[in-house]
């Protein structure tokens, strides 16, 4: 197979995959997906072709991102990703305890979002700051 990427593409597609194996393997320790840290490395490998020799290491005989690249501010995006979901499906589901946990119909629906609209301004607006969490039931 033949690709042909400016060097722009080629430095968005390097953030593409580095994101993707994050999202894959960052939490499974030592059971990670090693066929996508095998693509990565193909890919990174490149760098060196494309005079981006700064955006690769080698790390045990595989090359791997650079700390130049990790730290360049691709886990900031992470970051906004992962503070977005998290906002998100805790929203929904604050939203669907206070339904109580009712399936989502097209008669609830509206009342769904319209609460996790609430909590999606409550959530901008202070964080997590103004969270209680009760023992009492």
């Amino acid at each position: 197979m033949k690709i042909e990427l400016s060097k722009k593409e080629f430095r968005r597609l390097l953030d593409m995959v580095y994101i993707g194996n994050w999202v894959l393997n960052s939490t499974r320790g030592a059971d990670r997906f090693a066929d996508y840290d095998e693509v990565e490395s193909k890919l990174f490998a490149l760098c060196r072709t494309m005079g981006m020799d700064t955006l690769v290491e080698k790390w045990e005989g595989q090359d791997v991102p650079s700390r130049a690249f990790s730290d360049g501010g691709i886990h900031e995006a992470i970051m906004d990703y992962e503070d977005t979901v998290f906002f998100e499906i805790l929203a929904e589901e604050l939203a669907r305890r206070d339904m109580e946990y009712q399936p989502v119909s097209r008669e609830n629906y509206e009342e769904l979002v319209s609460r996790m609209d609430d909590y999606i301004a409550e959530f901008e607006a202070n964080g997590t700051d103004n969270l209680v969490l009760s023992s009492e039931q």
